[in-house]
């Protein structure tokens, strides 16, 4: 936009400058950075009460109950025990030597849904260990 000469405003700025990108990108990105961290401290807080630390996890069921001052009891959980055993039986082919493809493909085979209800592939076994997903990192 600065080679094509237009300008940039804003309601609360007025004329946005070099500076202003700068520094509010800065700033940004210290605020994403603190709200990753007290968002992971929430988690760890809530894990450590044995609550669920956020989303549906494969193996266990949501319990919806309401508690002693007629609030909603958030992040209780109950063990799954057919997913359980597909966990199981993960871990123990895992354990075996087998490849998460070839997990996979067994699972497909015996009609066994994944998390999301359909087919699985090997990323539903392995996951991403930075993001924290697949069935082995959690």
């Amino acid at each position: 936009m600065a080679y094509l000469e237009v300008k940039l405003h804003t309601l609360s700025e007025g004329e946005v400058s070099r500076l202003h990108v700068g520094v509010k990108g800065t700033m940004n990105a210290l605020l994403l950075k603190d709200l990753a961290d007290k968002t992971r401290r929430g988690q760890r807080g809530r894990i450590e009460r044995r609550k669920v630390g956020g989303g549906n996890a494969y193996g266990y069921d949501v319990v919806r109950k309401v508690d002693g001052g007629g609030e909603l009891a958030r992040g209780e959980c109950t063990i799954n025990e057919h997913q359980a055993q597909v966990i199981r039986r993960i871990f123990r082919d895992c354990a075996g030597g087998k490849s998460a493809k070839r997990i996979v493909h067994e699972l497909n085979r015996d009609g066994i849904a994944g998390p999301g209800g359909g087919a699985s592939d090997a990323s539903t076994i392995n996951g991403n260990p930075k993001r924290g997903n697949g069935i082995l990192n959690n």
